[in-house]
Protein backbone atom coordinates (compact mmCIF):
# COMPACT_ATOMS: atom_id res chain seq x y z
CA UNK A 1 0.00 0.00 0.00
CA UNK A 2 1.46 3.57 -0.90
CA UNK A 3 2.11 6.25 1.64
CA UNK A 4 -0.93 8.11 0.81
CA UNK A 5 -3.19 5.29 0.75
CA UNK A 6 -2.29 4.49 3.97
CA UNK A 7 -2.67 8.25 5.04
CA UNK A 8 -5.99 8.26 3.01
CA UNK A 9 -7.16 4.38 5.48
CA UNK A 10 -6.19 5.71 8.80
CA UNK A 11 -8.33 9.28 8.21
CA UNK A 12 -10.80 6.67 7.54
CA UNK A 13 -10.66 5.02 10.42
CA UNK A 14 -10.27 8.27 11.87
CA UNK A 15 -13.61 10.09 10.51
CA UNK A 16 -15.84 6.99 11.01
CA UNK A 17 -14.43 6.58 14.92
CA UNK A 18 -12.68 2.91 13.71
CA UNK A 19 -10.73 1.50 16.11
CA UNK A 20 -8.65 -1.29 14.12
CA UNK A 21 -5.89 -0.84 16.23
CA UNK A 22 -3.42 -4.00 14.66
CA UNK A 23 -4.16 -2.83 10.78
CA UNK A 24 -3.53 0.49 12.44
CA UNK A 25 -0.36 0.02 14.19
CA UNK A 26 1.07 -1.46 11.05
CA UNK A 27 0.08 1.13 8.34
CA UNK A 28 1.24 3.73 10.73
CA UNK A 29 4.31 1.99 11.47
CA UNK A 30 5.18 2.58 7.68
CA UNK A 31 4.13 5.87 7.52
CA UNK A 32 6.22 6.70 10.55
CA UNK A 33 9.50 5.09 8.93
CA UNK A 34 8.68 6.88 5.64
CA UNK A 35 10.58 10.40 7.01
CA UNK A 36 9.91 13.05 9.20
CA UNK A 37 5.88 13.58 10.29
CA UNK A 38 6.23 16.87 10.24
CA UNK A 39 5.86 16.47 6.09
CA UNK A 40 2.65 15.44 6.50
CA UNK A 41 1.50 18.45 7.39
CA UNK A 42 -1.49 18.82 10.30
CA UNK A 43 -2.81 15.83 9.03
CA UNK A 44 0.88 14.08 10.58
CA UNK A 45 -0.29 14.90 14.02
CA UNK A 46 -3.63 13.76 13.93
CA UNK A 47 -2.32 10.25 12.41
CA UNK A 48 0.92 10.36 15.82
CA UNK A 49 -2.66 10.44 18.44
CA UNK A 50 -4.24 7.84 16.41
CA UNK A 51 -0.90 5.41 16.12
CA UNK A 52 -0.14 6.02 19.68
CA UNK A 53 -3.39 4.55 20.78
CA UNK A 54 -3.48 1.73 18.45
CA UNK A 55 0.56 1.08 19.58
CA UNK A 56 -1.04 0.88 22.77
CA UNK A 57 -3.89 -1.33 22.22
CA UNK A 58 -0.96 -4.37 20.42
CA UNK A 59 1.33 -3.40 23.25
CA UNK A 60 4.20 -1.93 21.37
CA UNK A 61 4.48 0.89 24.25
CA UNK A 62 8.31 2.06 22.44
CA UNK A 63 6.04 2.84 19.52
CA UNK A 64 3.40 5.03 21.61
CA UNK A 65 6.34 6.76 23.75
CA UNK A 66 7.91 8.15 20.31
CA UNK A 67 4.49 8.90 19.17
CA UNK A 68 3.81 10.91 22.45
CA UNK A 69 7.15 12.35 22.64
CA UNK A 70 6.90 14.29 19.06
CA UNK A 71 3.56 15.41 20.49
CA UNK A 72 4.45 16.99 23.23
CA UNK A 73 7.31 18.52 21.67
CA UNK A 74 5.01 20.47 19.20
CA UNK A 75 2.23 20.60 21.72
CA UNK A 76 3.57 21.25 24.78
CA UNK A 77 0.73 21.65 27.69
CA UNK A 78 -1.91 20.65 25.37
CA UNK A 79 -5.52 18.97 26.86
CA UNK A 80 -5.07 16.46 24.36
CA UNK A 81 -1.63 15.17 25.00
CA UNK A 82 -2.08 15.15 28.70
CA UNK A 83 -4.84 12.54 28.22
CA UNK A 84 -2.66 10.44 26.03
CA UNK A 85 0.14 10.63 28.57
CA UNK A 86 -2.45 9.68 31.21
CA UNK A 87 -3.56 6.27 29.06
CA UNK A 88 0.11 5.41 28.24
CA UNK A 89 0.51 5.71 32.08
CA UNK A 90 -2.47 3.29 32.96
CA UNK A 91 -0.21 0.54 30.57
CA UNK A 92 2.47 0.32 33.43
CA UNK A 93 2.16 2.43 36.80
CA UNK A 94 -0.27 1.55 39.56
CA UNK A 95 -3.49 2.66 39.38
CA UNK A 96 -2.88 5.26 42.63
CA UNK A 97 -0.12 6.92 40.29
CA UNK A 98 -2.56 7.41 37.34
CA UNK A 99 -4.90 8.87 39.59
CA UNK A 100 -2.55 11.25 41.16
CA UNK A 101 -1.99 12.69 37.79
CA UNK A 102 -5.38 13.01 36.42
CA UNK A 103 -5.88 14.96 39.61
CA UNK A 104 -2.95 17.31 39.31
CA UNK A 105 -4.58 17.79 35.55
CA UNK A 106 -8.02 18.44 36.65
CA UNK A 107 -7.19 21.01 39.75
CA UNK A 108 -5.30 22.78 36.80
CA UNK A 109 -8.48 22.42 34.34
CA UNK A 110 -11.90 21.28 36.23
CA UNK A 111 -13.61 21.54 32.96
CA UNK A 112 -11.20 19.09 31.44
CA UNK A 113 -14.26 16.20 30.49
CA UNK A 114 -12.11 13.55 28.94
CA UNK A 115 -9.32 14.34 32.12
CA UNK A 116 -12.22 13.15 34.45
CA UNK A 117 -13.86 10.26 32.72
CA UNK A 118 -10.30 8.72 32.28
CA UNK A 119 -10.12 9.12 35.80
CA UNK A 120 -13.89 7.45 36.70
CA UNK A 121 -12.64 4.66 34.21
CA UNK A 122 -9.51 4.03 36.60
CA UNK A 123 -11.51 4.19 39.94
CA UNK A 124 -14.33 1.62 38.47
CA UNK A 125 -11.28 -0.90 37.39
CA UNK A 126 -10.16 -0.82 40.94
CA UNK A 127 -13.75 -1.52 42.04
CA UNK A 128 -14.56 1.44 43.83
CA UNK A 129 -17.89 1.45 42.43
CA UNK A 130 -19.32 3.64 45.26
CA UNK A 131 -17.13 5.97 44.30
CA UNK A 132 -17.10 5.76 40.18
CA UNK A 133 -21.10 6.68 41.26
CA UNK A 134 -20.10 10.01 43.24
CA UNK A 135 -17.66 11.13 40.82
CA UNK A 136 -19.64 10.12 37.49
CA UNK A 137 -22.73 12.05 38.89
CA UNK A 138 -20.51 15.08 39.57
CA UNK A 139 -19.17 15.21 36.01
CA UNK A 140 -22.89 14.82 34.76
CA UNK A 141 -24.24 17.88 36.46
CA UNK A 142 -21.70 19.50 34.46
CA UNK A 143 -21.70 17.51 31.64
CA UNK A 144 -25.24 16.23 31.18
CA UNK A 145 -25.45 16.16 27.67
CA UNK A 146 -22.54 12.89 27.54
CA UNK A 147 -24.56 10.33 26.95
CA UNK A 148 -21.82 8.42 27.15
CA UNK A 149 -21.26 9.09 30.91
CA UNK A 150 -24.80 8.69 31.46
CA UNK A 151 -24.14 4.91 29.82
CA UNK A 152 -21.33 4.09 31.92
CA UNK A 153 -23.51 5.15 35.01
CA UNK A 154 -26.21 2.73 34.13
CA UNK A 155 -23.57 -0.17 33.68
CA UNK A 156 -22.12 0.66 36.64
CA UNK A 157 -25.67 0.22 38.65
CA UNK A 158 -26.69 -2.60 36.49
CA UNK A 159 -23.29 -4.36 37.50
CA UNK A 160 -24.56 -4.15 41.43
CA UNK A 161 -28.18 -5.22 40.58
CA UNK A 162 -29.55 -1.84 41.07
CA UNK A 163 -31.79 -2.05 38.07
CA UNK A 164 -34.21 0.87 38.98
CA UNK A 165 -31.00 3.41 38.97
CA UNK A 166 -29.80 2.10 35.84
CA UNK A 167 -32.88 2.60 34.26
CA UNK A 168 -33.15 6.44 35.72
CA UNK A 169 -29.95 6.59 34.17
CA UNK A 170 -31.25 5.27 30.90
CA UNK A 171 -34.02 7.86 31.05
CA UNK A 172 -31.61 10.62 30.54
CA UNK A 173 -29.87 8.67 27.30
CA UNK A 174 -33.22 8.22 25.48
CA UNK A 175 -34.02 12.00 25.99
CA UNK A 176 -30.14 12.81 25.16
CA UNK A 177 -30.10 10.19 22.19
CA UNK A 178 -34.25 9.47 21.14
CA UNK A 179 -33.22 8.12 17.43
CA UNK A 180 -30.38 5.73 18.79
CA UNK A 181 -32.59 2.18 18.58
CA UNK A 182 -29.82 0.28 20.85
CA UNK A 183 -30.01 2.84 23.44
CA UNK A 184 -33.96 1.99 23.78
CA UNK A 185 -33.13 -1.97 23.16
CA UNK A 186 -30.59 -0.99 26.44
CA UNK A 187 -33.62 0.23 28.54
CA UNK A 188 -35.79 -2.72 27.24
CA UNK A 189 -33.27 -5.45 28.63
CA UNK A 190 -32.62 -3.76 31.58
CA UNK A 191 -36.40 -3.22 32.47
CA UNK A 192 -36.78 -7.06 31.79
CA UNK A 193 -33.73 -8.06 33.83
CA UNK A 194 -35.40 -5.80 36.82
CA UNK A 195 -38.48 -7.50 36.21
CA UNK A 196 -40.83 -4.94 35.19
CA UNK A 197 -42.15 -6.94 32.19
CA UNK A 198 -44.78 -4.27 30.85
CA UNK A 199 -42.45 -1.69 30.46
CA UNK A 200 -39.40 -3.76 28.47
CA UNK A 201 -42.43 -4.97 26.55
CA UNK A 202 -43.40 -1.39 25.70
CA UNK A 203 -39.42 -0.49 25.14
CA UNK A 204 -38.97 -3.76 22.63
CA UNK A 205 -42.18 -2.45 20.58
CA UNK A 206 -40.68 0.92 20.33
CA UNK A 207 -37.15 -0.19 18.97
CA UNK A 208 -39.20 -2.31 16.86
CA UNK A 209 -40.90 0.30 15.36
CA UNK A 210 -37.58 2.29 14.72
CA UNK A 211 -36.26 -0.03 13.07
CA UNK A 212 -39.21 -1.31 10.72
CA UNK A 213 -39.57 2.61 9.63
CA UNK A 214 -37.39 2.20 6.85
CA UNK A 215 -37.82 -1.26 5.50
CA UNK A 216 -40.29 -3.25 3.11
CA UNK A 217 -43.80 -3.65 4.77
CA UNK A 218 -43.22 -7.60 5.56
CA UNK A 219 -39.55 -8.12 5.11
CA UNK A 220 -37.97 -10.49 7.46
CA UNK A 221 -36.68 -9.06 10.91
CA UNK A 222 -32.93 -8.22 10.77
CA UNK A 223 -30.16 -7.27 13.00
CA UNK A 224 -31.30 -5.34 16.37
CA UNK A 225 -35.20 -5.99 15.08
CA UNK A 226 -34.25 -9.88 15.61
CA UNK A 227 -33.29 -9.03 19.13
CA UNK A 228 -36.18 -7.09 19.58
CA UNK A 229 -38.74 -9.31 18.66
CA UNK A 230 -37.01 -11.95 20.85
CA UNK A 231 -37.75 -9.59 23.65
CA UNK A 232 -41.15 -8.89 22.45
CA UNK A 233 -41.36 -12.52 22.69
CA UNK A 234 -40.22 -12.99 26.07
CA UNK A 235 -42.28 -10.31 27.78
CA UNK A 236 -45.23 -11.60 25.98
CA UNK A 237 -45.21 -15.26 27.00
CA UNK A 238 -44.64 -14.16 30.22
CA UNK A 239 -47.33 -12.08 30.57
CA UNK A 240 -50.08 -14.34 28.95
CA UNK A 241 -48.81 -17.16 31.25
CA UNK A 242 -48.28 -15.38 34.57
CA UNK A 243 -51.41 -13.54 37.13
CA UNK A 244 -48.84 -11.30 38.03
CA UNK A 245 -48.47 -8.19 35.68
CA UNK A 246 -47.72 -5.49 38.23
CA UNK A 247 -45.09 -2.95 36.72
CA UNK A 248 -42.66 -0.63 39.44
CA UNK A 249 -43.44 2.23 36.81
CA UNK A 250 -47.49 1.41 36.00
CA UNK A 251 -46.66 0.52 32.57
CA UNK A 252 -49.87 -1.06 31.57
CA UNK A 253 -49.89 -4.31 30.13
CA UNK A 254 -51.29 -4.49 26.47
CA UNK A 255 -55.02 -5.52 25.75
CA UNK A 256 -54.25 -7.37 22.72
CA UNK A 257 -51.16 -8.97 24.65
CA UNK A 258 -51.99 -12.73 22.64
CA UNK A 259 -51.75 -11.16 19.67
CA UNK A 260 -48.73 -9.54 20.02
CA UNK A 261 -47.21 -13.13 21.47
CA UNK A 262 -48.87 -14.73 18.50
CA UNK A 263 -47.22 -11.71 16.08
CA UNK A 264 -43.82 -12.35 18.15
CA UNK A 265 -43.28 -15.45 17.28
CA UNK A 266 -44.12 -15.19 13.42
CA UNK A 267 -41.56 -12.81 13.48
CA UNK A 268 -38.85 -14.63 14.69
CA UNK A 269 -39.60 -17.57 12.66
CA UNK A 270 -39.69 -15.23 10.02
CA UNK A 271 -36.25 -13.97 10.76
CA UNK A 272 -34.72 -17.48 11.12
CA UNK A 273 -36.69 -19.52 7.71
CA UNK A 274 -33.56 -18.69 5.85
CA UNK A 275 -31.17 -20.25 8.48
CA UNK A 276 -29.51 -23.71 7.71
CA UNK A 277 -31.76 -26.26 9.19
CA UNK A 278 -29.78 -26.70 12.99
CA UNK A 279 -30.24 -23.16 13.33
CA UNK A 280 -34.39 -23.14 12.40
CA UNK A 281 -34.73 -26.45 14.47
CA UNK A 282 -33.31 -24.48 17.42
CA UNK A 283 -35.24 -21.63 17.23
CA UNK A 284 -38.71 -23.52 16.82
CA UNK A 285 -37.69 -25.91 19.97
CA UNK A 286 -36.99 -22.38 21.69
CA UNK A 287 -40.04 -21.35 20.61
CA UNK A 288 -42.30 -24.48 22.04
CA UNK A 289 -40.54 -23.68 25.25
CA UNK A 290 -41.14 -19.85 25.84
Amino acid sequence: MSLTAALERLATYRTNNTRASQETFEQGCLILKSGPTTQLGDEGWAFLEQLALAAMDVGRLDISDECLKQLAEKFPKSPRVDVLTGIRMEATESPDTVLQYYGELLEEDSANAAVWKRRISVIRRTGRNTQAVEELSQFLDTFYTDVEGWLELADIYSSCNQYTQALQALSHTLLLAPQNPFTFLQFAETAYTSGDLPLALKMFLVVVDMGERDTEPDAPPNGIQIRAWLGVKLCARRLVSSSNTSSASDTPVPKTIKLIDELATERVLEAYRGEKETGSRLITHWLASH
